[in-house]
């Protein structure tokens, strides 16, 4: 089963990533981390794409999305959940990640992203600050 896992940044999508890798199994990848797999663009996009494919009937696979781009390279087929938090927990979350300080640039453009996956097709919408991550794991486990 191929899970794509979409949100903005420190909306919680790593955290929900790696409680369904514990419930479900499968390998996790984030972003760009797919460049990786090759040593130009072209040939690991090709390659990530053939393996986005394979997993959509094969062995589970987690890509963790956080740019609305990476989307096209779901393919159909996939289970798509949306990570979605208020735009104050993701710039708490933020400020931590940069050890308490959030530039006004940084801010300004977490508030520009906010809400940026809200109109994508999804399966499941998942409140990174209160959801139910087992009841969500349950859902996914029935599903393969």
């Amino acid at each position: 089963m191929l899970i794509g896992i979409m949100g903005e940044n420190c909306s919680g999508k790593s955290t929900l990533a790696g409680r369904i890798q514990s419930a479900v199994g499968g390998e996790i990848i984030s972003g760009k981390d797919y460049l990786r797999m090759a040593k130009s663009e072209g040939e690991a996009a090709a390659l990530f794409g053939k393996k986005l494919r394979e997993a959509v009937a094969g062995d589970n696979l987690i890509y963790v999305i956080s740019e609305r781009e990476q989307l096209r390279l779901l393919p159909e087929g996939a289970v798509r959940i949306l990570v979605r938090a208020d735009l104050d927990t993701v710039k708490e979350r933020f400020r931590a990640r940069l050890r308490g300080n959030l530039p006004a640039s940084v801010e300004r453009m977490l508030e520009k992203k906010h809400g940026l996956f809200d109109g994508e097709a999804r399966d499941y919408l998942y409140d990174g600050v209160s959801g139910d991550a087992e009841a969500l794991c349950r859902a996914l486990k029935e599903r393969a």
